[in-house]
């Protein structure tokens, strides 16, 4: 029995596999984490062609062009939608083996009903069929959402953003709740250039006179507020490194307790800050360690969900950022925190199982510690396979780790972590590795556990969190 349209190898290879997976392929869609425009999804502008709904803004589609030698005018510059589209399918057809090769199959079958493999001799014809129904149908960003049976989508906020969208989706009524995510990269990014000018567009968006250290404590209490009266569940942060905690152990010394304190240690930095002064990296790090902590305990009185995304390096390409500024394509893969560090900030900050806890990992050399670590404090789990591991070996490896290290039901499940509105297949994508591992790893006496587990990770695990908080 083939589940495939032959444009992808199986995915599925046996009998139980496939019995799993006809009891989650329908399930609604939680989408925990994304990108997605909120103004996009409200103003519901129909697209207004293939090469438009795949290309705009699809940093992971760019960067297989690029590494096919295409010319950046076909990628983010002035040719036409039709041209890049034609230069995308010739990236594709010399990239078997990425993901994008299944995700755009997947896609073409799931918005437009093709079934003919995307390659060049195909790619005119599919242009027509895929903007024929485009303008028949009028699709659109919430035609694509409700195509896919999404119930929940957490998009990704500057704590500064207005929430404006968000608003009017909600008096709307719009039957797919839409809420925001509280990311935080800009209030620890105290290394940053342009940190005060940051620190006083805060100020304005949150009604807070930032003179000092505890201001600034409590305009982002304020933002904070503001985010969870807009539904706001989960909270995110995807900076490189992570905080050293250095005088967590000098708490643990002999002798009495450090002085000064973390927070009067934080608090003389952003002074400094605020007098234009330049930061050491001792004063920096202090800076950082007390924002996560004061951070994380904000969290958990709100009962919301701290997300972390680790092991990443941003902007690698300097030039290339002048070019086509952040979030173009040139991130990568960073080398690996010390787990002392996570470790230090988790038994400083983590109480009672709260704030509940999923932390990812781009470098995947680190899930055995970073697994292990998870499992000494309730409440907190490995996120799944996360961007450059987001393809079949990737989501494998992550979950026969979590399977042998941990129970692989704590984990919450699939994300789309994206900015296209096409990119939900990539949930059945997720849905149908779960299933095929699952039935590799799982007698046939225990099918009907299975069955339930990958049920959690479909859908019923990330559900259950947005549920807590309504």
């Amino acid at each position: 029995m083939a589940e495939c349209n032959g444009n992808i190898k199986e995915i599925l290879t046996s009998d139980m596999a496939r019995r799993i997976y006809a009891q989650v392929k329908d399930l609604p869609i939680v989408d925990y984490h994304c990108h997605l425009s909120p103004r996009e999804i409200y103003e519901d502008k129909p697209f207004e062609n293939i090469g438009q709904m795949w290309l705009a803004g699809d940093h992971y589609k760019w960067r297989l062009m690029r590494a096919c030698g295409i010319d950046e005018e076909y990628i983010t510059g002035e040719k036409s939608w039709k041209e890049k589209y034609l230069a995308f399918c010739d990236a594709v057809s010399r990239s078997p083996g990425n993901p994008i090769w299944d995700w755009t199959a997947m896609e073409l079958e799931k918005f437009f009903g093709v079934k003919k493999p995307f390659l060049p001799e195909n790619a005119e014809e599919i242009w027509r069929a895929c903007n024929d129904r485009i303008v028949k149908e009028k699709l659109s960003p919430r035609k694509a959402i409700a195509m896919c049976n999404v119930e929940y989508i957490a998009t990704t906020d500057d704590p500064c953003d207005d929430l404006k969208y968000h608003k009017l989706l909600k008096e709307e009524g719009y039957p797919v709740r839409v809420a925001p995510s509280f990311r935080t990269d800009n209030i620890v990014n105290v290394g940053a250039p342009t940190y005060l000018e940051y620190v006083k567009k805060l100020s304005a968006a949150s009604g807070v006179e930032i003179k000092d250290y505890y201001d600034l404590q409590e305009a982002i209490r304020a933002r904070l507020d503001h985010f969870c009266a807009m539904g706001c569940k989960f909270s995110d942060v995807g900076v490189e490194g992570f905080p050293s905690f250095t005088w967590y152990e000098e708490m643990f010394e002999d002798g009495p307790a450090p002085e000064p304190t973390p927070q009067e240690r934080a608090a003389a930095a952003f002074d400094k800050i605020m007098k234009g002064e330049e930061l050491y990296d001792s004063e920096e790090d202090a800076l950082k360690d007390d924002l996560y902590c004061f951070l994380s305990v904000e969290y958990a009185e709100r009962d919301m969900v701290m997300q972390l995304h680790l092991c990443v390096t941003r902007d690698c390409n300097n030039e290339m950022y002048g070019v086509c500024g952040k979030d173009s394509g040139f991130d990568c893969v960073g080398e690996n925190i010390e787990i002392k560090r996570l470790n230090r900030f988790l038994d400083q900050t983590h109480f009672d199982g709260k704030p509940f806890t999923i932390i990812y990992s781009l470098n995947p050399t680190i899930y055995y510690p970073l697994i292990t670590l998870c499992g000494a404090f309730p409440g907190v789990v490995p996120g799944i396979s996360w961007w450059f591991n987001d393809h079949r070996r990737g989501i494998t490896e992550l979950l026969a780790a979590a399977a042998e290290l941990s129970s692989i039901d704590s984990l919450v499940g699939m994300l789309t972590d994206s900015r296209s509105f096409l990119s939900y297949p990539r949930h059945d994508y997720f849905r149908k590795i779960l299933c095929e591992f699952l039935a590799n790893v799982t007698p046939e006496v225990a099918e009907k556990y299975a069955v339930k587990v990958a049920k959690d990770l479909c859908c019923h695990n990330a559900r259950r969190l947005v549920e807590e908080s309504k």
